[in-house]
């Protein structure tokens, strides 16, 4: 007998298409399963390696042993009249047919199901995690923070590469997740991870450079320096990553963006006072009254210590103003913008080529003084200076929606979600700029992204409640209202939107009483906003110019706000707007779910 007949007798051929089929349908299943285990793609390469090297060990079980009705036995201890290899094949063809469908059906379902709509990750794309603190104590975390950061800033730089911005990649400090997932999540092809350790007046610094489509290391490096050389020991550490992503993306060493060169560091190279810029970085992102107040200590600190250090001088008019903006009112609101103002001209004297410092004139500009035409010329100036900029895109795209150019808007906004695509504001903008165009299922899916990443906030469900007025749907506004979870804020701002649908008119009087009660300084634009949806034109105007008393920032969304322009034929409308410094037309449309009569 020829040995090919007897590799068919002995099923070898089937059991091969089995072993192959069955092998198939595993590595499929386990590259779609084990993500969501957080289980390495690197698991999956070994398990194909496995079935690999498991293939011939197979293929030699079926020749020499057989399955018998008494069990495994050896081939040569069976008789042939005993023999059931015939009868094993027929199985072995039902189980090839079984797997084979199986694997028709998986194609067909991936080939004609709908898939979610990813964009591909651009090559040219990395993320700097946050470097670990391995120095001991959070008291040291701002350091690693800041090195990660100068990181960012100096990557940044390129023209033809995309980095994503802080607010998105801090987000992974300390995950587990496998590079892979957080790749797809930040929309980044490479991963700058690493760690930092300072101590005994030495700075060590391990990176390493990942693919993040399979976690392979493509380069690392130590660095090691007294800390009195932390600047050079910082642009060590960008050359060598510089170097080798242009190994490996073929780009070129442009010098930088059509922009001018950015840097966090001070002027002087005074340690003393980049420490506490750290410092008072660290605090500001935060984002709480007592973190405010702690970053403003540090920046003072940093500017004391180096006079000419404009982006400390900068960065304290910003968390003066964010201070004055989200927790002060009256006279003490004033005073910290006054401060505010005094650092920022300080910066700009200083460098007036400083994207920081124009963004936060511009910042001043929109909050303080309600000066649009200001602002926007300090905002495109910071996008020119620094094109790449996450901030300096958001900034500007928020300053148009103000004037009513929503449509450019949306374009900018969507262009700093793609380098800051896990922050939350981002989001919750561009569902505010596309309910205004009548665009409500994006802006749904907009703002649920938002919340998502922000699972607390509060501002974010109020607009979805908004959303869902603009639709008509009085349940699914209560509903976003009730997951409002704070007490008074915006609790009582989305109970006075929604309590206007519910069909419950002394409900809805009293939400509006009790928001009037509580926050007539602090709301008065939300305030119109709510007289809008009870058809009541006399008190919009009324509490729009109670909004323009108390400067309330709220103004800035009166050319997106789907409820007050409901009203923009009204004259009072028109001379609200010249009074507030506003355009008296633009592109914007009301999208009103019923009339403005009444």
């Amino acid at each position: 007998m020829s040995l090919f007949s007897e590799l068919r007798r002995r099923n070898i051929f089937r059991a091969a298409t089995f072993y192959a089929a069955a092998a198939w349908l595993l590595v499929q299943v386990a590259s779609q399963v084990f993500p969501f285990f957080g289980i390495e793609v690197a698991v999956v390469r070994w398990l194909v390696l496995a079935l690999a090297i498991a293939f011939v060990p197979a293929m030699l079980f079926s020749w020499f042993y057989e399955w018998t009705p008494e069990g495994i036995k050896r081939e040569s201890e069976v008789e042939p009249q005993a023999s059931i290899t015939l009868e094993t094949g027929r199985k072995l063809d039902f189980w090839i047919i079984g797997a084979l469908s199986l694997i028709v059906v998986l194609l067909l379902v991936d080939a004609f199901m709908p898939h979610a709509e990813v964009e591909d990750v651009p090559e040219k794309s990395i993320a700097v995690l946050p470097l670990s603190n391995e120095s001991g104590g959070d008291e040291e975390l701002y350091f690693s923070d800041g090195l990660s950061e100068d990181l960012i800033i100096a990557l940044s730089q390129s023209s033809e590469l995309k980095v994503i911005a802080r607010n998105s990649s801090f987000r992974f400090r300390g995950s587990k997740e496998d590079s892979r997932s957080v790749g797809d999540k930040l929309g980044a092809a490479y991963l700058l991870e690493g760690s930092v350790r300072r101590a005994g007046g030495q700075v060590r610094v391990i990176v390493e450079l990942i693919k993040a489509s399979d976690g392979t290391t493509l380069w690392s490096q130590n660095f090691e320096r007294p800390y009195k050389d932390l600047f050079a020991l910082q642009d060590d550490i960008t050359a060598a990553v510089a170097a080798a992503l242009q190994a490996r993306l073929r780009t070129s060493d442009d010098g930088g963006s059509a922009g001018v060169m950015q840097s966090d560091r001070p002027p002087s190279g005074n340690l003393s006072a980049y420490n506490a810029y750290l410092q008072g970085k660290f605090h500001q992102q935060r984002r709480s009254e007592v973190d405010y107040r702690r970053a403003i200590d540090f920046y003072a600190s940093a500017t004391r210590l180096d006079p000419n250090y404009a982006l400390a001088h900068a960065e304290l008019a910003y968390a003066w103003s964010e201070l004055a903006a989200y927790y002060l009112d009256g006279t003490a609101a004033r005073q910290a913008y006054a401060q505010a103002r005094t650092a920022v001209t300080t910066a700009l004297r200083l460098d007036p080529d400083l994207a920081a410092a124009h963004g936060a004139r511009g910042w001043l500009a929109l909050n303080a003084d309600m000066d649009l035409l200001a602002a926007e010329a300090e905002f495109r100036r910071q996008l020119q200076l620094a094109p790449n900029d996450s901030e300096a895109q958001s900034d500007l795209g928020n300053l148009l929606a103000g004037i009513g150019q929503v449509t450019q808007a949306i374009e900018l906004t969507q262009r700093s979600i793609m380098t800051d695509p896990l922050h939350s504001s981002g989001y919750t903008a561009l569902a505010a700029f596309l309910s205004s165009q009548g665009r409500l299922d994006e802006a749904e899916q907009a703002i649920r992204t938002a919340i998502e990443l922000q699972p607390e906030a509060g501002w974010e469900r109020v607009q979805l409640a908004i959303i869902q007025i603009q639709r008509g749907d009085a349940a699914a506004a209560v509903a976003a209202a009730a997951e409002v979870h704070e007490e008074g804020g915006w609790r009582d701002v989305a109970q006075a939107f929604v309590q206007q649908i519910a069909g419950d008119p002394v409900a809805a009087d009293k939400a509006l009483d009790r928001l009037i009660e509580t926050q007539a300084d602090l709301s008065a634009f939300q305030i119109a906003q709510v007289q809008a949806l009870r058809k009541d034109p006399d008190k919009v105007f009324e509490w729009l110019d109670r909004a323009w008393a108390n400067r309330d920032p709220g103004i800035n969304r009166l050319w997106f706000d789907p409820f007050i322009l409901r009203y923009r034929e009204d004259p009072r409308f028109g001379e609200f707007c010249r009074k507030a410094g506003l355009p008296v037309s633009s592109e914007a449309t009301a999208t009103a779910t019923t009339d403005a009569s009444g």
